[in-house]
């Protein structure tokens, strides 16, 4: 049985919400986990009672040489990589109807994270991840790249533009790297905190009627990082919200 435990894991986006749940499930299972955000942290990240802090590496995913580095500085502490999640995501709030409220940097600065981002990671890292036992990345999407909704209009085409790529991936990167998605429904994370009407609907339709935590997606995550039979999947996490209509 495959196992993360002492493993090598980047997490790219992963000082709070999503990221840092699934760094914080990664580290509790044993691995060694490199974090990540654009700027560094306020204080030294702990994870899972550590009694060193983690190293984390400040970069722009959107940018190839940054995205570059940061794998050097994973492989510069511990030699190898085992595992990339890349969870680093952007948005901004606007009606999918309201068409000038994007503009052009907003495309590009959000296509630049949620896919390019991705795809300069999974370029740096695939070397060191096919000499791996593990060999696993899982891309975080979104419920809004499948179904009509989403922050905005940008975002909604990012994730499932990162959905097809990881399935892309997962044909062109096999067997020696296995490569999946999550795709969760509303998570209570700082993105998502004032969104309450959103809220009340995800309570009142959802078959488990709550709205899911950043642990829920992580569970997940550990989950299709341990699964050596699975690949090219877009696992939905979502609490049934997606069965309501």
């Amino acid at each position: 049985m495959i196992t993360v435990d002492g493993c090598v894991a980047l997490v790219t986006g992963s000082v709070s919400g999503i990221g840092r749940a699934v760094a914080e499930r990664l580290a509790a299972a044993g691995a060694h986990v490199v974090i990540n955000s654009r700027r560094p942290p306020p204080g030294p990240v702990f994870l899972a009672g550590a009694a060193q802090p983690a190293l984390h590496v400040p970069a722009d995913v959107a940018d190839e040489a940054s995205a570059t580095r940061m794998v050097e500085a994973v492989l510069a502490r511990y030699g190898r990589l085992d595992v990339l999640v890349n969870n680093a995501g952007a948005t901004k709030t606007v009606p999918h109807d309201d068409l000038d409220g994007i503009t052009v940097a907003d495309w590009q600065r959000i296509l630049g994270v949620n896919v390019i981002g991705a795809w300069n990671l999974v370029k740096a890292a695939a070397p060191h991840l096919r000499a791996s036992r593990l060999g696993a990345v899982v891309n975080v999407s979104s419920m809004a790249g499948i179904r009509v909704t989403g922050s905005c209009l940008p975002y909604s085409v990012s994730k499932a533009a990162l959905n097809q790529l990881t399935r892309t991936l997962a044909k062109a990167l096999g067997p020696a790297i296995r490569v999946n998605a999550v795709a969760p429904g509303l998570i209570t994370t700082p993105w998502t905190r004032d969104w309450e009407d959103r809220r009340r609907e995800v309570v009142k339709l959802a078959p488990l009627g709550r709205v899911g935590t950043p642990e829920d997606v992580a569970q997940v995550v550990l989950a299709l990082i341990e699964a050596s039979y699975v690949t090219g999947e877009i696992v939905t996490v979502d609490g049934g919200l997606s069965l309501a209509n």
